[in-house]
C-alpha cells in the first residue's frame, strides 16, 4: 500500500500515518510490528518507558523491508533529561534495538517542574551531530518548551507529537507548530475507542464513506496534516487503520471539529504541571 509522506523541516521524509506500540511486547508484539511491515506501515513508533524497544529492532531486522525505507522513532524519559544521562539513555536505546541509528528521536514530556528539558534537547541536538539520530524532536511541548529549546540551541524540533483527537483537537496548538515548521504527529488519536460511543454522529458520517468509525476519525487526522500514531495488534486492525486515504468534505470535516470539548484530554494535568518520569 502506497501511503503519502511529508518532508519535516530537517529533510527527513516521514509518512502520513505510523504504527503505535504501546503495550505491544515480547515475541508477539514482535510479531505485530512486523505483520505491520508486511501491510505497509513504515512509520513505528516507540519509547523507553514502553519497555518494547527490544522487539522494535528485532521486527526492523527480521524485515524483508529494507532498513532505510523504515522509520524507527523512540522517545526519552523524564528521569533522563539531564545531558549526560539522556546521551546515555539514547545509546542504551539503541543498544537495545541493535540499530545503527534511530532515525526520529522525542523527549517524551517536558516535564517544567523538573526543568531540564533543555539540557535534554541539548542532548538530543548533540546525538544527531554524532550521527546516532537523524531527526529530533519533542512530545506534548508547549509553545513555551518550544520557544526555550529554540532559543538555548537555534534547532527547531522537527515532530511535536500531542494527544489529539476529535474531543481535543487541540486547534491553535497545531496551527502555531505549523507556523513554525514542526509537524504534528497524534497520540491517542481515537481516544481509545470512547469517540464513537460518545458520539453517534461519527458512526452516521462513516457510514456514508463505508468506512468504519475509526478510519473515519484517522482521516479526520490526515486531513488536518496531523500523522496518527494508532496502536494496533491484529493484522486485520493495521489493515483496517492503513485504509483512511480518502477525501472527506468540507461539511463532514466541520462537523467532526464541531466535537472539541475543552476538557476532554485524557491527562488531566497538562505539560505544563505534568510529570512522566
Amino acid at each position: 500500500m502506497s501511503i503519502p509522506s511529508y518532508t519535516l523541516n530537517d529533510g527527513l521524509e516521514i509518512p502520513a500515518i505510523g504504527l503505535g506500540t504501546y503495550k505491544l511486547r515480547g515475541f508477539a508484539g514482535r510479531n505485530s510490528i512486523l505483520s505491520g511491515l508486511e501491510l505497509g506501515y513504515r512509520l513505528i513508533d516507540s519509547a523507553f518507558n514502553y519497555d518494547n524497544e527490544g522487539i522494535v529492532g528485532a521486527a526492523v531486522q527480521l524485515s524483508a523491508v529494507p532498513r532505510d525505507e523504515i522509520i524507527v522513532a523512540t522517545k526519552l524519559p523524564g528521569r533522563y533529561h539531564q545531558y549526560d544521562l539522556a546521551l546515555a539513555a539514547i545509546e542504551e536505546s539503541l543498544l537495545r534495538m541493535r540499530l545503527d541509528y534511530i532515525d526520529l528521536m522525542l523527549i517524551h514530556w517536558p516535564n517544567p517542574i523538573t526543568g531540564l528539558y533543555v539540557e535534554a534537547w541539548e542532548a538530543l541536538v548533540e546525538a544527531q551531530a554524532r550521527g546516532l539520530v537523524r531527526s529530533v524532536g519533542v512530545c506534548n511541548f508547549l509553545p513555551e518548551h518550544v520557544e526555550k529549546v529554540v532559543a538555548a540551541t537555534s534547532v527547531t524540533p522537527s515532530i511535536n507529537q500531542i494527544e489529539r483527537h476529535p474531543f481535543f483537537p487541540q486547534f491553535e496548538h497545531v496551527a502555531w507548530d505549523s507556523a513554525h515548521g514542526i509537524r504534528n504527529q497524534a497520540w491517542s488519536p481515537l481516544l481509545r475507542g470512547a469517540i464513537e460511543a460518545e458520539a453517534p454522529i461519527i458512526a452516521e458520517i462513516a457510514q456514508a464513506y463505508g468506512k468504519t468509525p475509526a478510519q473515519l476519525i484517522l482521516a479526520w487526522h490526515v486531513h488536518s496534516g496531523v500523522i496518527p500514531i494508532p496502536k494496533a495488534a491484529s493484522a486485520a486492525r493495521q489493515a483496517e487503520n492503513l485504509d483512511v486515504f480518502f477525501d472527506l468534505s468540507e461539511a463532514d470535516f466541520a462537523a467532526i471539529n464541531a466535537l472539541a470539548r475543552p476538557d476532554r484530554r485524557l491527562i488531566l494535568e497538562g505539560p505544563d504541571t505534568h510529570e512522566e518520569m
